[in-house]
């Protein structure tokens, strides 16, 4: 009964989500050719929709793939420092005024994907040092990253102008706002990219979640799985974060979730993972404009709020 209330609860948020606004829609207008709602609804409201579902998804199989390889429960792109390389090449970008679209190339996007491109090579360089440690270790050396290009945010925050800092800002806080398809098209390829990766190694992952001495004994080349894998999902992670900016714990809290409702092999909850992830984001925008308040609440501290608690609970519980 839980599973289907939290599931129906999703469902119900997800579909609300194009009605919720400033401008209130009427269902006739939104039949009428050139119409205000239905300008509104297809070009603004249905791509901040999908955007979401896709950024969802992408979060939350990026997720559930770190905490498999790295078998740790704790294991996101975000506690391992790969969003923030991404986040940081980003604003590399702002502040050198790059933040602008070259033969079809958006150039923020290039940087942000080069920043968590470089961050996982450096995190696959330093893990020969703590490898021998486990996983544990190689959360602390993500977070020391963390902090490590949150400090170097801070330094480009105070070269920047004051237009170049508030943009940075607000980026940092991530946002779903979307005009037309061009962003929606990137991140559902990036998703579908992604899903199908995961599908195709399925295998090789329920293995590799024993320990990597099993899967080594059946076969797999543990390492060169482990380093196509990472790459995959840092490219699919640099792309969204360079268009909707930081969204964290959807990847933490998702898989957790998605283990407590269907109890199978972890191979078999690749796609409850990411249809449960593209609703619980999704869902999360609809929230984050329920207040109707003069500006929407940046959908990063919504996850926030949600995932702070749920992180600190996995934290106490030793899980």
């Amino acid at each position: 009964m839980a599973k289907e209330l939290f599931i129906f609860t999703l469902l119900a948020l997800t579909l609300l989500s194009p009605f919720i606004g400033a401008v209130d829609m009427q269902w006739p207008a939104l039949f009428q050719t050139g119409s205000l709602e239905q300008t509104i609804f297809f070009d603004l409201r249905l791509p901040r929709l999908l955007l979401a579902f896709f950024a969802g998804v992408i979060l939350a199989l990026s997720g559930w793939l770190f905490q498999t390889l790295f078998r740790n429960a704790l294991m996101t792109p975000f506690t391992l420092g790969i969003s923030g390389g991404a986040i940081l090449g980003t604003g590399i970008a702002v502040v050198l005024g790059l933040n602008l679209v070259l033969f079809g190339v958006n150039l923020s996007a290039l940087f942000g994907v080069s920043g968590a491109f470089g961050s996982v090579l450096l995190i696959l360089w330093l893990s020969r040092y703590v490898s021998h440690r486990g996983s544990n270790a190689l959360l602390l050396l993500g977070i020391a990253l963390s902090f490590f290009f949150s400090a170097a945010l801070m330094v480009l925050f105070s070269v920047a102008t004051a237009m170049q800092s508030h943009a940075i800002l607000h980026y940092t806080m991530g946002s779903l706002s979307t005009l037309g398809y061009a962003q929606v098209i990137a991140a559902a390829v990036m998703a579908l990219l992604l899903l199908l990766v995961l599908l195709r190694r399925r295998f090789e992952l329920s293995l590799l979640a024993v320990n990597d001495e099993h899967a080594r004994l059946k076969g797999v080349d543990t390492k060169r799985v482990t380093y196509y894998l990472l790459l995959v999902s840092s490219l699919a992670i640099g792309v969204l974060i360079s268009i909707t900016g930081p969204i964290g714990f959807v990847g933490l809290i998702i898989p957790h979730v998605i283990r407590k409702l269907y109890p199978r092999a972890n191979h078999e909850l690749i796609i409850p993972t990411a249809l449960i992830g593209g609703l619980f984001l999704a869902a999360c925008d609809t929230l984050s404009r329920l207040p109707q308040l003069q500006s929407e609440i940046p959908i990063g501290i919504v996850t926030a709020f949600i995932g702070g608690p749920f992180f600190i609970y996995l934290i106490i519980k030793g899980k």
